[in-house]
């Protein structure tokens, strides 16, 4: 998912935050679910106010982001041990 929001990047401006956010919901959702697996029986989907009442939101936010820029930071890596020249 992550190569995609950097491939729509390219392809359309503006368009990284709704993506982003996005996949800030969904991961702040996988936080939740996980933490009532361990408490719970029963599984309900949260509402967004309970994910940012929970902090779920922002644990999430900052994982996606982290994960977004640890990779494009490996893309640029990996692009400059191919061409060297182009970097510089």
């Amino acid at each position: 998912m992550l190569n995609e929001v950097w491939a729509e990047m390219d392809n359309q401006r503006g368009r990284f935050w709704p993506h982003v956010r996005a996949m800030i919901w969904e991961k702040a959702e996988e936080l939740f679910m996980a933490e009532q697996a361990k408490t719970m029986d029963f599984y309900n989907r949260p509402e967004k106010c309970e994910l940012r009442e929970g902090g779920y939101f922002h644990q999430a936010k900052l994982i996606v982001l982290r994960d977004l820029f640890l990779q494009k930071k490996s893309l640029s890596q990996i692009i400059e041990k191919k061409d060297p020249k182009k970097s510089a």
